[in-house]
């Protein structure tokens, strides 16, 4: 009876998941970097602190995916759907793109961000540069969220759901 809402739930707790534990590798690796940074120049800590921000935003769009899809499943009004397996499986593979999309790209851009905080020890003039770079994988992550807010508001009229 409860197979297919505890598979979409599944699915939502990945998105959220996945995209946290992504953002909290990228925004740690670029921690390790800065921390080196900051040791030889500790006026260098706002440029660091931008370059560590970025790759944290998957976490975020993670959470939005979250709240989405419990939203549709109704777990904010009280009113939880019935799902078959199936239903569920289809709500799940809608989670799918943020959960493994911002994983991976959190972590890609952090290495990247981690790059450029390494360059700025050296070029601090160059942090344009670095912020563009970075940003650069953050477009992938946007594509990963738009994926999967679609595909979830599609559910709407397939599942009956709210």
């Amino acid at each position: 009876m409860y197979i297919g809402l505890g598979i979409a739930f599944l699915g939502a707790a990945l998105a959220v998941g996945l995209a946290c534990s992504g953002s909290a590798k990228g925004v740690g690796s670029v921690g390790e970097i800065g921390s080196g940074v900051l040791a030889e120049d500790p006026g260098k800590f706002s440029q660091v602190l931008i370059l560590q921000i970025i790759p944290g935003t998957q976490g975020l769009y993670g959470l939005v995916a979250w709240f989405f899809a419990l939203m549709k499943l109704g777990f904010f009004s009280g009113n939880l759907v019935q799902l078959t397996a199936g239903q569920g499986v289809i709500f799940f593979a809608a989670c799918m793109p943020m959960a493994i999309g911002g994983l991976i790209s959190a972590i890609a851009q952090g290495r990247c961000a981690a790059a450029s905080t390494a360059m700025i020890a050296k070029r601090p003039d160059q942090l344009s540069k670095g912020i563009i770079m970075a940003i650069m994988v953050e477009f992938y992550a946007i594509l990963c969220l738009l994926a999967s807010f679609l595909m979830l508001n599609s559910l709407t009229g397939l599942l009956g759901l709210a």
